[in-house]
């Protein structure tokens, strides 16, 4: 097994071989990608070492200690947290090598096309249709459909997609996996404004878009399976972000109650420590999920620090905007824009305010994650499904 001191070792001479203040950067993360230091805990050839998830940080550190560049995870998280790892567990040999070298160099974006209009709690109810055509080599599928809040869409180059092949059987059994090529003409991205003024969500309208069969994802009919590899990982990604102590939102709002003490009241300071010590309860409840991670895949757990932080992150947005009053109101600039990136740090009170709205939603609505938690974690009772057995195609929408 790949110890600590090999990994110190290979990161040397990556470092020896690629001087960071001399190589490109690109051409520096292809480098590091091909000497299996990307992310170790993959397999070798294909950005890894089969090592330990938790000596990643070991390689992390010694790079950032040399000034090395790195892939700007945050542009391109969706890339990173869900395709990836649905790829390396679903994918074949010539799908792996040929998506997750660029998708961790950042040289290709993904988004993610999963909700709907009228399926966005219940995915599962999806209507955006694949339907195959052709054989043999060119055997392949016609897709046409809309999907919504989708990240990162305007940027993308490939897309993760569920659609229906086969409306006959119930819906969760009819739904297949394909990768999507967001530059087919058939593609049509749509920016959304959202409540912030900006458009980082878009909605997505396919029509006739011809995926080839060789970018389907595991066996047809099992996407809603693989899709869960997916929703597990996006939620883990959204709420279970390493942190360091008063680190995040709850490290804005100490820092504005240090600099106003005439802001101060009893009431407001009991939510502050409150705040405070649910933040240190979820930055823990991290550590552990990161653990986890290490010895297997995601579980359902991924969702209770998803639920969260989404409200956690209205808690301590709200306590800000009413700790500075009036200044609170304040909203800076209202033009529209299409940011490569979530920024909660380098905004006013305001925008963390009417941005934190959109965490009980994005990575699935709060209700459905207390349904999970309810069902998979705590094993109550399922709800009733009055269509769980009928087919899609005679189910009501």
């Amino acid at each position: 097994m790949t110890t600590a001191d090999e990994l110190v070792t290979r990161t040397a001479g990556l470092l020896a071989a690629h001087d960071p203040a001399t190589t490109d950067p690109l051409e520096f993360l292809r480098a590091r990608f091909d000497a299996g230091l990307a992310w170790v805990h993959f397999p070798p050839g294909l950005g890894g070492l089969g090592a330990p998830r938790a000596l990643q940080a070991v390689v992390d550190a010694e790079l950032a200690a040399a000034g090395a560049p790195d892939n700007d995870p945050r542009r391109i998280g969706i890339g990173l947290g869900m395709a990836a790892p649905t790829i390396l567990r679903y994918g074949t040999e010539e799908q792996k090598r040929r998506f997750l070298r660029p998708l961790w160099t950042g040289e290709e974006v993904w988004c993610q096309l999963f909700s709907e209009p009228g399926a966005g709690s219940d995915l599962a109810a999806l209507a955006t249709r694949a339907v195959r055509d052709g054989d043999g080599p060119d055997a392949g599928w016609t897709v046409d459909g809309q999907k919504v809040w989708t990240s990162s869409a305007h940027l993308a180059r490939w897309a993760i997609l569920l659609a229906r092949t086969d409306p006959d059987v119930p819906k969760h059994q009819g739904i297949s996996y394909f990768v999507c090529d967001m530059t087919d003409p058939g593609v049509d991205v749509r920016p959304l404004r959202q409540l912030t003024g900006e458009a980082e969500f878009n909605e997505v309208f396919l029509t006739g878009v011809r995926i080839p069969d060789a970018h389907r994802l595991g066996a047809v009919g099992e996407g809603w399976q693989i899709a869960q590899t997916t929703l597990n990982n996006e939620r883990v990604a959204i709420g279970g972000q390493r942190t360091p102590r008063e680190g995040g939102l709850i490290g804005i709002l100490a820092e504005t109650w240090r600099r106003h003490p005439e802001l101060r009241t009893h009431e407001l300071h009991q939510r502050l420590l409150q705040g405070w010590t649910d933040a240190e309860v979820l930055r823990l409840m991290g550590e552990r999920l990161r653990q986890q991670l290490a010895v297997g895949q995601p579980g359902p757990e991924g969702a209770a620090a998803k639920l969260a932080f989404a409200r956690l992150a209205q808690e301590l947005t709200g306590l800000e905007v009413e700790l500075l009053a009036e200044d609170g109101l304040g909203y800076g600039d209202w033009t529209m824009s299409r940011p490569e990136l979530v920024d909660f740090t380098g905004r006013d009170a305001g925008y963390r305010y009417l941005r934190a709205k959109g965490n009980s939603i994005e990575g699935g609505s709060s209700e459905i994650l207390r349904n999970i938690i309810a069902e998979r974690v705590l094993g109550l009772p399922a709800e009733p499904r009055s269509d769980k057995d009928v087919p899609w195609k005679e189910s009501a929408r």
